[in-house]
């Protein structure tokens, strides 16, 4: 199969291509690049605005599955990710029952085989998730996993440290969601001064500092490989900053509702902001930016929770945590302004393919081509019929929102959105 894209801007930190260029794809290889292509070809897309990148991929996505596929399955989670722009995603533990053995994550790579989308999961730090034990971290590996945590499971210090030990071994990564659910209880939102007046349970920046302070003492300690995903709080951006100053092998992600939303948001109790970690102050906001743009924080990821009506259109405190954001991923990340377009590919996808060792996708001639076709000017409408999700829990639908993706090209295969 020919493919031709007409006068794309492409945005790739390794080319610096100073006008639009053409690319010519055949068999699902780059054959050519240059300022105008004349070919016969199967297909020639060319659209306004058209941009090109490699394809983006999202570390962090709950899919349901197995378990709870009434809120998400494999199949409809791959599709929003499709049409969100991703031709990978990085999927977390925490199914039911979790990602803990060998059968589970050959399971979730074979639902996943022949997708458009690739499907890298995640296993389990400890058997079941319950803390104990860890689980069988080098079978999990050779089984397809490409990195080992508990989800939004606290992990004890005991845990971490052994688990940094062992991973050495086999040179992979431990992930954590440094929040200590001992400090906070049932609290639901950001300890601030906005939030003070919703009279809710809260959530302090020390509970998620507190964590990372020990575990970057375990890395220093153990020498391992540590990645911190849902970074909130400016004290940790710069707990962070420091850490990797001096040397340490640490990485971290935001979500990206806490780079667009603060926690003024929930002063409306609206369950759609309800999430984990909490919005927080627009203090932590800015920090957070500037951790991106620094490089202290690596990438951005959706955090993509599906749940259901029952389970969000409820009183506040009751409700349960999580937004989708596969596609509506781009729509948002456009509207952060301090971040360059460069900046915001790069941390959607040569960086967080970097920290778990996957292959690059460089827009260059001979390479496989893994892309992204999108436009920055043209306008998104979202509604409840154009998620594929099966869960809407969203606060944008009604919303219209600048930035498109047009569509994904990976594995020889090309969907357009």
């Amino acid at each position: 199969m020919k493919i031709i894209l007409k006068s794309c801007t492409i945005v790739d930190e390794g080319n610096s291509y100073s006008a639009p260029q053409d690319i010519l794809i055949e068999n699902g290889i780059i054959s050519e690049i240059a300022p105008s292509i004349n070919k016969d070809a199967d297909q020639t897309i060319e659209v306004e605005n058209l941009h090109v990148s490699t394809g983006w991929f999202d570390a962090r996505v709950h899919f349901c599955d197995p378990g709870e596929e009434v809120k998400e399955d494999i199949h409809s989670g791959l599709k929003a990710a499709a049409i969100g722009g991703f031709t990978a995603v990085g999927l977390r533990s925490a199914t039911t029952p979790p990602l803990s053995n060998k059968s589970q994550i050959e399971y979730v790579k074979m639902k996943a085989a022949q997708h458009i989308v690739d499907l890298y999961p995640y296993a389990t730090l400890t058997e079941q998730r319950k803390g104990d034990n860890l689980a069988e971290m080098f079978d999990l590996q050779q089984a397809g996993a490409i990195g080992f945590t508990d989800d939004n499971a606290t992990v004890s210090g005991g845990i971490m440290y052994r688990a940094l030990l062992y991973t050495k071994n086999f040179e992979s990564r431990v992930i954590t969601f440094p929040l200590d659910q001992s400090i906070f209880g049932e609290g639901y939102v950001h300890e601030g001064k906005e939030t003070v007046k919703t009279g809710l349970k809260a959530i302090p920046s020390l509970a998620e500092s507190m964590t990372i302070e020990r575990d970057l003492n375990l890395v220093r300690y153990t020498g391992g490989k540590l990645h911190f995903t849902g970074i909130s709080t400016k004290e940790s951006v710069e707990l962070i900053r420091k850490a990797k100053a001096e040397g340490l092998a640490v990485t971290a992600d935001v979500y990206l509702h806490n780079l667009v939303y603060n926690e003024k948001e929930v002063l409306g109790f609206d369950s759609a902001y309800k999430v984990m970690p909490p919005l927080r102050s627009e203090d932590d906001r800015l920090a957070l930016i500037q951790g991106i743009k620094d490089g202290t924080i690596d990438c951005i990821c959706s955090d993509h929770t599906p749940e259901d009506i029952e389970n969000k259109e409820v009183e506040f405190d009751h409700a349960a945590f999580g937004m989708i954001g596969l596609q509506t991923f781009f729509c948002l990340i456009n509207q952060i302004q301090e971040l360059t377009l460069t900046e915001k590919i790069k941390a959607i996808s040569a960086q967080p393919r970097a920290i778990y060792g996957l292959p690059q996708a460089e827009i260059k001639t001979g390479n496989k081509a893994n892309l992204t076709l999108f436009t920055t000017s043209n306008s998104t409408v979202v509604s409840s019929n154009w998620i594929v999700s099966k869960s809407k829990n969203t606060p944008l639908i009604g919303q219209e929102l600048s930035g498109k993706v047009y569509g994904v090209f990976n594995d020889d295969q090309l969907a357009l959105s």
